[in-house]
């Protein structure tokens, strides 16, 4: 059941039990593929990859590597925090360096040396 609210994001009801066999899905997935990349087995992996996340194709064959492994160790540390969100971070971050990776004019654009100092940077603007 959804509740929608209007000054805040909707809320969902389910049932427990349905929520702890999410749980356990997750969990072994989680571990699987931790299992896999700790052993080094990933090829099965990498050849299924850009089924469930297509941009994949355009990240080079070591960032592939390192993506695995930083999914690997995020989403174990995620299933402890009972927490999702940091995978989703992790997802949307490697979906951009995908998104460099594919367009060349933007890879060039973000990888060239400056030239010379560019100058003092402000400090960000605290979040709301």
């Amino acid at each position: 059941m959804r509740l929608r609210r209007r000054d805040a994001g909707d809320l969902a009801l389910m049932r427990i039990d349905q929520l702890e066999r999410d749980d356990v899905v997750v969990d072994f997935v989680s571990r699987l593929l931790a299992g896999l990349v700790r052993l080094g087995n990933t090829a099965a992996v990498r050849d299924v990859l850009p089924e469930a996340l297509p941009w994949v194709r355009f990240l080079p064959d070591d960032d592939v590597a390192v993506f695995l492994n930083e999914l690997a160790s995020v989403v174990r540390g995620a299933i402890e925090l009972d927490n999702l969100a940091p995978v989703a971070v992790l997802l949307s971050q490697w979906r951009h360096t995908a998104e460099v990776h594919a367009d060349p004019a933007l890879r060039e654009l973000l990888t060239a040396e400056p030239d010379g100092d560019l100058g003092p940077v402000s400090a960000p603007e605290p979040d709301r």
